[in-house]
């Protein structure tokens, strides 16, 4: 573990508060709407047949994979320490003719839904949905209802305490919202079959993290200047899911999921699934990781492919954390690590998320930092200096 640079940083400037807006039935292409979502349920569609049923068991090996995903309960050495969370997020279309991306920050899911989980804790949520078949519509979908699909109707676990047990039920309530939202997706007439969206979420509670991944965004920790990724891939190049492909009968071309994807889960798409009750190489299912915060990690970055295409994790970290030495502020990292992934010629839409768990800090300037003192000297002591000078 690389230790970090110590620096002694002064600021005037206020704590920067990203306001998360309300906006009526309106989608906003920064900020997730969580006005009360409409009672009123999505039409059928001709690809839902009378057998969709919305009680999954997760021991149902059409939807689980845990038998070869495992969740990871990263831990380390601090158990009192409360992040202060504070985000910004930037997204551009790129060379692309539109932008098929949609992504969410919540800096306090608690002051819009309350205390989801019966626990005072402060909580909150990002997410980051890459759409794809020519249409944003799957992603746009999710991004409207991810607050009645990822939290209302997923049977969050109560609790008065953060507990091994609390926490399993945590990712089996995460992972059964991915395979709902996947199912409503199929459900929906605005979402065409062959239209479909990859999904990272980002879940904190307290000093808890929880990621969950389908398809190809990532999200990456920095530790003391150290960049840990969380996520996986899901591509043919990450051989875990290349074998699980193949033993359920897909194959790849030129690294796409049977020469249609370049994905090997993702929700919609759903011309590429076999019927429900049925394992299908593309799948939903998320990989879940969970990581216990502590002072050491100072933020999260969260986006889509497009960024991880032409930057690899050191250098989107490293960029990040530079940018917050200089200015403090999250959402112009996010601007930047964009910007920079478009001057690396990035061919693809392009989203970040910049969460940071630490206040501002104070930041002394360049000139208080590099002041030296300053003395008079003797008569005897310029003489000498100035015979040196001479080289007498």
């Amino acid at each position: 573990m690389v230790a970090a640079e110590a620096e002694l940083v002064c600021q005037q400037s206020s704590i920067i508060s990203v306001q998360y807006l309300c906006v009526p039935n309106t989608i906003d292409n920064h900020f997730l709407d969580v006005s009360s979502p409409t009672s009123t349920p999505p039409k059928a569609s001709p690809i839902a047949s009378e057998s969709v049923s919305f009680d999954i068991s997760l021991s149902e090996s059409v939807v689980s994979c845990k038998t070869s995903f495992q969740t990871t309960i990263m831990e380390s050495s601090s158990s009192n320490f409360v992040p202060s969370i504070r985000s910004g997020s930037h997204t551009d279309q790129g060379s692309r003719e539109s932008n098929e991306d949609e992504h969410i920050c919540i800096d306090d899911l608690s002051a819009h839904l309350g205390y989801l989980f019966g626990c005072p804790l402060r909580s909150a949520f990002y997410a980051v949905f890459d759409g794809h078949g020519g249409s944003n519509a799957a992603a746009a979908f999710l991004k409207e209802n991810a607050m009645r699909l990822f939290f209302e109707d997923a049977n969050l676990p109560q609790t008065s305490d953060i507990d091994d047990l609390f926490l399993e039920k945590l990712e089996g309530s995460h992972r059964k919202a991915f395979l709902l939202a996947d199912q409503a997706l199929a459900r929906e007439q605005n979402v065409p079959i062959y239209c479909g969206t990859t999904a990272l979420t980002a879940l904190l509670l307290g000093r808890h993290l929880m990621v969950a991944n389908a398809g190809d965004c990532r999200a990456v920790l920095c530790r003391k200047g150290v960049p840990i990724q969380i996520s996986q891939d899901h591509r043919s190049s990450y051989s875990p899911e290349r074998r699980r492909v193949e033993e359920l009968g897909g194959y790849f071309e030129d690294g796409y999921l049977n020469g249609d994807l370049a994905v090997t889960r993702a929700l919609g798409d759903w011309f590429m699934k076999r019927p429900f009750g049925s394992a299908s190489p593309l799948t939903a299912e998320p990989d879940v990781e969970q990581i216990s915060l502590t002072e050491d990690d100072e933020f999260l970055i969260v986006a889509c492919d497009g960024i991880w295409d032409v930057m690899p994790n050191e250098e989107a970290v490293s960029l990040v954390r530079r940018e917050l030495r200089r200015h403090d502020d999250p959402n112009q990292c996010a601007i930047t690590l964009v910007n920079e992934a478009l001057r690396l010629n990035a061919s693809d839409n392009l989203t970040a998320i910049v969460v940071c768990f630490t206040s501002p800090v104070c930041r002394e300037s360049a000139t208080q930092r590099n002041r030296l003192r300053c003395c008079s000297l003797s008569e005897e002591a310029r003489n000498m200096l100035r015979s040196l000078l001479e080289g007498k």
